[in-house]
C-alpha cells in the first residue's frame, strides 16, 4: 500500500487530507485560522498559526487513520492565491500575511497606472491591489525590514517552514499570479521588479509545478523524511483535479470567492474582455494556459447573510428561503463590498441592492444573494467565450457553494451552459494530491483520471426569462460603473 498526503491550505482553514494508491479519499482533517480584519478594513492572517494548524491537521489524519508512517510517499500542497507574506532567516514573519481579499495596497498600485499596459502585456494580469506585487511594496513600505528577508505567497512559506528553512521555493502557478513573473519567458520580470523595488533575491526560486519542492518530517511526525512533489495554487489544482487538461475545458471552483478558468493550451493568448491570462501549471518544463476571472465573493456573500445580517444560521438555510421567496422578485445584489474584480476591475465602488420593492422581505433578498454568484460567473463566461471564440458546451463546478442545487440550475439558465457539478470534494486537495502521486510513482495518470462522477444541470428553455434577468444584472452593474 502507498499513500498521498495533500495540504490545502485556503482562506477559511487548512485541511490535511490522505489518499489511498487508487486516489481513494480515505481520511480529512480541517484547521480553522482566525479571519483578522481591522478597523481599516485590512484583511490578514497569522503565518505561524496557520503553519501549527498545517502540523496539527497532519498529525491528527495520520493518527485517525491508522496507516503506516512509512507508507506514506509523497505530500502535495495547494494553496490560497495572492496571500502574501514577510519572513526572515529564522523564519520569524515579520507581518501578519495580507489576504488577498485585502486591498490596502490601493494607493500604492495608483502610482503604476501609466505602466498598466506594460504590466499587463508582461504578465497577463490587470493592474490591481489584488495580486501580490502590491502588497508586497506595502509591506516593504510599512514593516521597514531590516537584514535578510523573505517575500512569498502562503506555498513558499509552508515550504520553508516544513522543509526546516532549508528550501524557498515556489511553483510557477503562483509565481504567474504575483504580477512580477514573465508570462512569456517564465521567469521573474527583472523590469517590474525594479518598478515595483522589489528586489530579485528576496523572491523564492520558481520551480515546475511537479517538481520536488524538498523533504520534510512535519516536524518529526514521520520516522523519514518524505518529497513535497506538487505546488499549485488551488484554482490550479482544482483544474488539474477536475480532469481539465485539454484545450477548451473550464471549470468554477467556488469557495468564499471563485475562479473560473479555461484551459487554453500550451499558447498565450491575451484577453480583450478584462481577464487575466496565468500558466495553468508548467509540468516537466511544459507551460500550459489559462485565461481566468476571480470574483471576491461567492461563499462570501453567504457567510455574509448568516454572520453579519442574521439573516440566515448555516447556508442550508438559503434552499428554503429561495424555496418561499417570491420569484418574479427582481431585487439584484451586486455584492461589490470591496470593489468588482473581474471582467470590470474597479476598486471604488461598492455593492448595492437593486430594484427593490415594498413586498421584498427577507425571502427575496437571500434569493439575490445566492444568485449574485451566478451572475458573477456568468459575466466572466461571456468573457471567456468571446476571447476564446470557443462555445461553452460545459462548465465543471466544485467547492462549497456547489452545493447548494438552485444556485447551480440558476447558473445553468444565466449561463446557457450544462454545468457538472463533481460529486468528489475537495478538488484542490484532489489536484495536489494525484500531481504529486504522479510524480512519486504512486497513480499513472490514464488510470486516475478514468472515472469521474458529476451531477448534470441543463439549461431550463425560458430563453426570454433569463434574457431579462442577465439584462437587469446589467443594469445594476452598470449604475455602480457609471
Amino acid at each position: 500500500m502507498s499513500y498521498v498526503i495533500s495540504i490545502d491550505q485556503s482562506t477559511q482553514n487548512t485541511k490535511a487530507v490522505l489518499f489511498d494508491h487508487k486516489g481513494n479519499l480515505l481520511k480529512r482533517v480541517d484547521k480553522k485560522h482566525r479571519q483578522i480584519v481591522n478597523e481599516q478594513g485590512y484583511v490578514s492572517h497569522d503565518p505561524m498559526e496557520i503553519y501549527f494548524n498545517t502540523l496539527q491537521a497532519v498529525y491528527e489524519v495520520i493518527d485517525s487513520s491508522h496507516v503506516s508512517r512509512d507508507e506514506i510517499r509523497a505530500v502535495g500542497i495547494s494553496n490560497q492565491r495572492e496571500t502574501t507574506l514577510m519572513w526572515d532567516e529564522n523564519g520569524r514573519p515579520l507581518a501578519d500575511a495580507v489576504v488577498w481579499q485585502c486591498s490596502r495596497s490601493v494607493g500604492i498600485v495608483k502610482r503604476y497606472e501609466a505602466y498598466r499596459d506594460e504590466i499587463y502585456d508582461i504578465t497577463g494580469l490587470v493592474l490591481s491591489p489584488y495580486f501580490p506585487a502590491g502588497k508586497m511594496r506595502w509591506l516593504i513600505e510599512h514593516v521597514k525590514p531590516e537584514g535578510k528577508y523573505h517575500l512569498g505567497t502562503m506555498d513558499s512559506w509552508l515550504v520553508y517552514c516544513l522543509t526546516e528553512k532549508k528550501v524557498f521555493k515556489t511553483d510557477a502557478s503562483n509565481a504567474s499570479r504575483t504580477q512580477l513573473f514573465d508570462i512569456h519567458a517564465g521567469k521573474w520580470s527583472e523590469r517590474l521588479c525594479e518598478l515595483f523595488e522589489i528586489d530579485m533575491d528576496t523572491l523564492p526560486e520558481v520551480c515546475d509545478s511537479n517538481a520536488c519542492f524538498g523533504y520534510t518530517d512535519f516536524a518529526g511526525c514521520l520516522d523519514k523524511p518524505i518529497p513535497i512533489y506538487a505546488v499549485l495554487g488551488d484554482s490550479h489544482a482544482a483544474l488539474f483535479g477536475q480532469g481539465c487538461h485539454e484545450k477548451g475545458q473550464v471549470k468554477t471552483t467556488l469557495g468564499t470567492g471563485s475562479s473560473i478558468m479555461m484551459n487554453i493550451g500550451k499558447e498565450y493568448k491575451k484577453s480583450g474582455n478584462g481577464l487575466t491570462t496565468s500558466l495553468a501549471w508548467r509540468m516537466d518544463g511544459v507551460t500550459e494556459y489559462v485565461l481566468e476571472g476571480n470574483i471576491n465573493y461567492a461563499g462570501a456573500v453567504i457567510s455574509w447573510l448568516q454572520n453579519d445580517l442574521g439573516l440566515i444560521e448555516s447556508p442550508d438555510d438559503t434552499a428554503a428561503a429561495v424555496e418561499k421567496s417570491n420569484k418574479e422578485d427582481e431585487t439584484v445584489l451586486v455584492p461589490a463590498f470591496s470593489g468588482l474584480s473581474a471582467p470590470y476591475w474597479n476598486e471604488n465602488v461598492r455593492a448595492m441592492f437593486y430594484g427593490m420593492s415594498r413586498t421584498t422581505s427577507r425571502n427575496e433578498l437571500i434569493k439575490a444573494a445566492v444568485e449574485s454568484i451566478a451572475y458573477q460567473i456568468t459575466d466572466i463566461l461571456n468573457a471567456m467565450a468571446d476571447d476564446s471564440r470557443l462555445m461553452l458546451s460545459e462548465v465543471k463546478a466544485d467547492g462549497g457553494p456547489s452545493k447548494n442545487e438552485y444556485l447551480m440550475q440558476f447558473l445553468s439558465d444565466i449561463a446557457k451552459t450544462t454545468v457538472l457539478v463533481s460529486l468528489e470534494e475537495e478538488l484542490s486537495a484532489i489536484g495536489a494530491a494525484y500531481m504529486a502521486g504522479i510524480a512519486a510513482g504512486v497513480y499513472q495518470k490514464e488510470d486516475i483520471f478514468a472515472h469521474r462522477e458529476y451531477r448534470a444541470y441543463h439549461q431550463n428553455s425560458k430563453p426570454d426569462v433569463w434574457k431579462k434577468r442577465m439584462d437587469r444584472w446589467n443594469e445594476a452593474v452598470h449604475i455602480l460603473l457609471r
